[in-house]
């Protein structure tokens, strides 16, 4: 066989496309708003990736849906066509919330209170999911010690946690009471001295 002829066959086998371009375009369109309408679905969590099993579950969905959106396809051109379609529909997608506040607001869903005036909100936890112990691990994550320096804390519907300390932290007012207690013994201690020095 004519070298040319192997070098087409490569060639063909990297950039022609296996399935019709128009399917290649509609499969990552389905598969992308079924995972916004799941994720959506099954809460911030997810998102958060608060322990090792949502990390897992993240990246076995990337891994379960691919065949799903490349099709009987292993071509160049398919994958890039596919990743066009998930960047193009991604990015019209975000254009048009952005430009319709209350629909954006209302996809996304609401802000969940995890922790209100140094206490935990025990509704919360529970509608998103949360144990005590990974409430902790985060706040651990974010450099918090404890629950105790926390004036608030609320899950935000990207599964990005605000959290509000305490004001002043438990550590400043350690140090502020540290500070005034040895000025005062500075002061009784120059006293002292000037009383033996009199003497």
């Amino acid at each position: 066989m004519p070298t040319w002829a192997i070098s087409h066959g490569m060639w063909n086998d990297i950039f022609g496309v296996g399935v019709p371009v128009l399917e290649k375009i509609i499969r990552p369109i389905i598969v992308y708003l079924f995972l916004v309408l799941l994720l959506r679905a099954f809460g911030k969590r997810e998102l958060a990736q608060l322990n090792p099993f949502d990390l897992v579950v993240l990246l076995s969905l990337s891994n379960t849906v691919q065949n799903a959106i490349i099709g009987n396809d292993n071509s160049l051109s398919g994958g890039l066509i596919g990743a066009f379609t998930l960047l193009a529909v991604n990015y019209l997608v975000v254009r048009f919330l952005f430009r319709h506040r209350r629909l954006d607001q209302l996809f996304e869903g609401k802000p969940t209170t995890l922790v209100e005036h140094g206490k935990v909100v025990k509704g919360g936890l529970a509608k998103e999911l949360l144990t005590r112990a990974e409430l902790t691990t985060m706040l651990h994550r974010q450099g918090f010690d404890g629950l105790e320096d926390v004036e608030r804390c609320v899950l935000e519907p990207g599964g990005v946690f605000y959290i509000h300390r305490k004001s002043p932290p438990a550590d400043e007012v350690q140090h502020a009471e540290t500070i005034a207690k040895l000025t005062e013994l500075s002061g009784k201690l120059d006293r002292l001295l000037a009383q033996q020095s009199g003497a």
